[in-house]
């Protein structure tokens, strides 16, 4: 625990002042973690990373992680994000034929599906800061830090049923349930002290859901990891683990809040 609060200290001095500043510095850190996120999938498929198919999820995920205001310089170039993916598609399945199957299907499967999932959560997580402004970023912050303190404490002190033991034995329902009392302390608090534009029922609607599927974007990433064998996502962040292990909650959420157009 001690290793985990100097980590996330040091982690929030630097992360915090880059989402303030917003922009170009925001952007060049978001293709940084997409960029280790996608390096950490691929190392748990145990994938080569120099391979013809790794790079090419890389230049995908790069071009899906081009933010919404760089449209009216790509005016006029035919970029679309779905034709991306497609293309993306299609190259990694001519790659099965090429490789004679050393390249598999799966493994084309995987790399579409990691590229999506890493390259639409960090996409978003530029576009709340860019387009609604960094309070949303913040509140989805601590609303998800509160919801895994939540969760963590409560369900140790009160935990007693296994919310999906086959997936990630040490969570509880009481630990679910914690996690979303706490985010919704933070909803109350951002109503309170805040300058956010929004009502104190749409915040708490809005941190019912982030504590929701904040906590399926985790277990998410506990059933990649048990799949493929790994105890943590990757080894940057001492006490953590990988960028995934830190952020897999926030990168699962904000799409959602962005398709239901709550964001």
């Amino acid at each position: 625990m001690k290793q985990r609060i100097i980590t996330g200290i040091i982690a929030a001095a630097v992360f915090l002042p880059i989402v303030s500043l917003g922009k170009l510095p925001f952007l060049v850190l978001i293709y940084l973690l997409g960029t280790i996120g996608l390096y950490e999938l691929i190392r748990m498929k145990k994938l080569p990373l120099n391979s013809f198919a790794s790079v090419i999820s890389f230049v995908m995920l790069w071009l899906i992680l081009i933010p919404e205001s760089a449209n009216g310089i790509l005016a006029g170039s035919g970029y679309d994000k779905t034709q991306i993916i497609i293309g993306g598609v299609l190259v990694l399945l001519i790659s099965t034929v090429l490789s004679k199957n050393r390249f598999m299907f799966d493994d084309a499967g995987f790399l579409v599906i990691s590229v999506i999932y890493i390259g639409m959560g960090f996409y978003y997580l530029f576009e709340t800061r860019d387009t609604n402004g960094l309070t949303y970023v913040f509140f989805a912050l601590f609303t998800i830090w509160a919801t895994d303190s939540g969760a963590y404490f409560i369900g140790k002190s009160m935990g007693k049923r296994k919310l999906w033991p086959e997936i990630s034995p040490n969570k509880t329902i009481g630990g679910f349930i914690g996690g979303i009392i706490s985010a919704l302390v933070i909803a109350v608090l951002f109503s309170m002290f805040s300058t956010i534009d929004r009502t104190l029922i749409e915040l708490l609607f809005m941190s019912i859901l982030i504590a929701i599927f904040g906590q399926l974007g985790d277990l998410v990433q506990s059933a990649y990891k048990r799949h493929y064998g790994v105890k943590d996502s990757g080894k940057l962040l001492p006490g953590h683990g990988g960028i995934l292990d830190r952020l897999d909650s926030l990168i699962f959420i904000l799409p959602i809040l962005h398709f239901l157009q709550i964001l």
